[in-house]
């Protein structure tokens, strides 16, 4: 029985042979073998002694088979993979290996450890199908559409509270910006749409969702079905005020770059929160306040076009006065104010019979007419009504008709007397 013997080449090695081959043959000079392979002509007498002694397995490469000279000791690579067991046991690859290299000084690639990952049998972070969805153009400046969304989690993995991150994406260049709150509503849609526009100034247009805090789900009154319009939610009445428009969004799908932003950082943040120790809400929107540039430097995108269509920031009293719940109260003949169950009297003298209401989000209050600011006072108890003294009314005896009272029948006269007829 005869053994053959195989030799596996690359695709660049047999078009090496082919052209030696010609070579040899004398079908095409060394300068033109050379241009070929686009090697000098000294590597093309080395390649063509390896043929000339070696065969054509000459040009196999001298390294295939054999151990890389760049590879890792078993050292670091069992230190690396003892790391991610103890403490990254549910970081992805890419996570883990900024991590070890941030904490540990054990520097590799993140598709190193992956097949690291695979070969000891830990595969839980391979990515899962997803279904097709249509694809939808970016906008092409920045602040020309803002996605907003909040993402209920527990962030905090039960060394906290429960809470919600309210975040914003930029289309263009999706660039964020978040803060952490108790809940999902007007007063922490307006902080942290209030802190965006501190720090980039006011977007042409907020994408959102279909939530209560977002858009009214009232029905309009006969004076908005008069003059066409629907009702609004307090945010929405805000971003009116502020020139923004407000687009709802039909389905998750729709605003898709900040679910998959919520995605990423319920993987991310919260392991960063947890090797941060952080626990309470300040706490976590401290740690954002440097992790956030951190992560739009690297995961940022540059726009198609390079001007920013953010709008100039207003000024901080006016911004107050705009983002903040606007509610209108009748102001009473004493000049008093009730609202929420509290009695406010009201001190600057104004002909008016409303007045308008503003709760700010520092939860503060302020009693306002036609834009005016009026002093007042909280009245800590209402005035009671003075006590009336109740008086005990006498039983009165009945009362007996006399004979010449109007109201008493007049006596007819005996029978014996009407039977006889009248006297003469």
């Amino acid at each position: 029985m005869v053994r053959e013997d195989r030799v596996t080449m690359s695709t660049k090695e047999l078009r090496r042979v082919h052209v030696l081959h010609q070579l040899r043959e004398r079908r095409i000079t060394q300068r033109a073998a050379g241009e070929l392979l686009q090697v000098t002509d000294r590597q093309i007498r080395h390649l063509l002694g390896r043929v000339k002694t070696e065969g054509d397995p000459g040009l196999v490469h001298r390294g295939r088979g054999k151990p890389s000279n760049r590879r890792m000791p078993e050292k670091r690579k069992a230190k690396a993979l003892q790391l991610y067991e103890q403490q990254y046991g549910d970081f992805g690859p890419t996570l883990a290996a900024e991590k070890l290299a941030e904490h540990h000084g054990i520097t590799i690639s993140d598709e190193t450890l992956r097949g690291w990952l695979l070969e000891s049998g830990v595969d839980h972070f391979r990515r899962r199908k997803r279904p097709h969805r249509a694809w939808r153009e970016r906008r092409a400046h920045v602040g020309e559409l803002l996605q907003l969304d909040g993402s209920h989690h527990d962030w905090f993995e039960g060394r906290g509270p429960r809470c919600v991150l309210m975040a914003y994406i930029d289309d263009a260049s999706s660039r964020v910006f978040a803060r952490f709150h108790a809940y999902e509503g007007t007063i922490p849609a307006m902080d942290s749409f209030q802190g965006y526009i501190r720090q980039y100034g006011v977007p042409l247009a907020v994408y959102a969702d279909k939530h209560t805090t977002y858009r009214s789900p009232a029905e309009p009154t006969i004076e908005e079905q008069l003059a066409g319009t629907a009702p609004q939610s307090q945010f929405g009445r805000a971003l009116v005020e502020l020139g923004v428009e407000l687009i709802a969004a039909h389905s998750p799908q729709a605003k898709g770059r900040v679910e998959r932003l919520f995605k990423t950082f319920q993987d991310r943040v919260i392991k960063e929160l947890r090797l941060a120790e952080v626990s309470t809400l300040d706490a976590a929107n401290a740690f954002l306040k440097g992790y956030l540039p951190i992560y739009n430097r690297r995961f940022a995108v540059r726009p198609a076009q390079t001007a920013d269509l953010h709008r100039p920031r207003p000024a901080r009293g006016e911004l107050d006065r705009i983002l903040c719940l606007k509610t209108k109260r009748v102001l009473r003949r004493d000049w008093t104010v009730a609202h929420n169950g509290h009695l406010y009297q009201v001190q600057t003298n104004v002909r008016a019979t409303q007045v308008v209401i503003e709760e700010r989000v520092d939860g503060t209050l302020r009693i306002t007419h036609q834009g005016h600011r009026l002093a007042y006072a909280p009245i800590a108890a209402r005035p009671g009504r003075p006590a009336v003294p109740q008086t005990t009314s006498r039983r009165h005896r009945p009362v007996t008709q006399g004979p010449a009272h109007p109201g008493r029948k007049r006596a007819l006269p005996p029978r014996e007397l009407l039977a006889v007829g009248p006297l003469t």
